[in-house]
């Protein structure tokens, strides 16, 4: 069912005036406060695990369980978050989101005992989760279709902004003063939401007789769920890299004989770094060959291509690990993509609801994939086990893929039977 266009006759914007409009830039500062505070958790996890009074045997189960609750905050927000803005608008997405995230990142940095810390992981995952996905759904409303790839680079220059800021924050600054730095930010990015204006597309939407933000709705209409599962199973390998490739490089590191441990957080920065330009280059691949799936495709095979020279190429040197990092992140440069497709293969009134909670769910896929990695170590070790596993999700995200339609010139003027 497609809307009645109530766009309005005026001048045409050139490329950089329509990419350079206040929310499709506020919405890519969303994405920077997204960054900055998935790699502060892992820079700060140790450091502020270990001020909390946690043993050195601890550190690695009591940070898995903090991840676990920010993880947990991630899903129910992708989907609390994503109904919201399908209900109430985007905006009502970027103002709530960004508000709570902001004070529960101030609240992270007065924490005195382990509890109080998951807890507030959790309530800042429940803010963060609606950040990126109501962000990237206002950008594909709000520009012409043969612009939403440049719409997705902007994003994710923003993104690795954010990712350095983190790194140089924690670097310059006790782990609670980069807490309060990253609410901080929230709330500067809340006052600059305020002229931002709502999507045309779902402002006309709302006067129309459309039932809007169903969750249930989509998960018990058949096309509407296959679509769904579809475009999660599809991204599941970016988070098998970061969560588990990248998270335990020290593990790896060790187990690839290297004299000097690996850093994590420095692992980490590099790969989000990586990745942050493999966003622009797979957005820049999207725009010249017309297509999202193609250039999706190509990193997919790349990506897995990168965790075969992770696993089992011969490595002396701590410096050509992280140059390894480094590629894996870029070969998993097509986060923002990734999104921008899910966002486009539904209506106006299912829109927010898939693209906020989609990535929620593709990070939260971290938890079983964890779990099946210990599970797989002590047989398989840790060459085989992720290969296993890395093998069979970029298999599955392939035949995902495969079966999705091409949203790069589809118009985002309508609405979900």
């Amino acid at each position: 069912m497609t809307l009645p266009d109530s766009s309005v006759t005026t001048a045409p914007k050139s490329t950089r005036q329509h990419l350079l409009q206040l929310p499709v830039l506020v919405a890519a500062l969303g994405y920077f406060v997204d960054m900055y505070d998935l790699f502060l958790f892992s820079v700060v996890r140790v450091p502020s695990l270990k001020a909390l009074g946690v043993s050195e045997e601890q550190l690695l189960p009591e940070g898995v369980f903090l991840l676990n609750m920010q993880l947990a905050g991630l899903l129910i927000g992708g989907v609390l978050w994503g109904v919201l803005g399908d209900k109430r608008g985007r905006l009502s997405v970027l103002f709530g989101s960004i508000l709570l995230y902001s004070l529960a990142n101030i609240a992270n940095g007065m924490v005195t005992d382990l509890n109080q810390y998951a807890l507030l992981r959790f309530i800042a995952g429940v803010g963060l989760a609606g950040e990126l996905g109501a962000g990237i759904t206002l950008v594909a409303e709000i520009l012409p279709r043969q612009l939403r790839s440049y719409g997705s680079i902007l994003v994710a220059t923003m993104g690795v902004l954010g990712a350095i800021t983190a790194y140089f924050v924690a670097d310059l600054f006790a782990w609670r003063m980069s807490y309060f730095v990253g609410g901080g930010l929230g709330l500067l990015l809340l006052v600059l939401r305020f002229n931002v204006f709502e999507s045309g597309l779902f402002e006309t939407l709302k006067s129309k007789p459309v039932e809007r933000g169903n969750f249930l709705k989509l998960i018990t209409h058949p096309p509407s769920l296959r679509k769904y599962a579809l475009a999660i199973i599809m991204g599941i390998p970016l988070w098998f890299v970061v969560g588990i490739l990248i998270t335990f490089s020290p593990e790896f590191g060790r187990h690839a004989g290297l004299a000097e441990p690996i850093v994590a957080g420095k692992a980490v920065m590099l790969a989000f770094a990586g990745q942050s330009v493999g966003d622009i280059v797979s957005g820049l691949l999207s725009q010249r060959l017309q297509s999202r799936k193609k250039a999706i495709r190509i990193f997919i095979l790349l990506s897995f291509a990168m965790m075969l020279v992770y696993l089992l190429a011969p490595i002396s040197q701590t410096s050509q690990f992280y140059l390894i990092c480094v590629g894996l992140g870029f070969c998993n440069g097509y986060w923002t993509l990734f999104i921008v497709l899910a966002a486009e293969l539904f209506g106006t009134n299912l829109r927010a609801t898939v693209a906020t909670s989609v990535p929620n769910f593709v990070r939260g896929a971290t938890v079983p994939l964890t779990w099946l990695f210990v599970s797989l170590k002590p047989s398989l070790g840790l060459t085989n086990g992720p290969l296993l596993i890395g093998g069979t999700v970029v298999l599955c995200s392939l035949v995902a893929l495969n079966f999705l339609e091409e949203t790069f010139s589809k118009d985002m003027n309508y609405v979900e039977g």
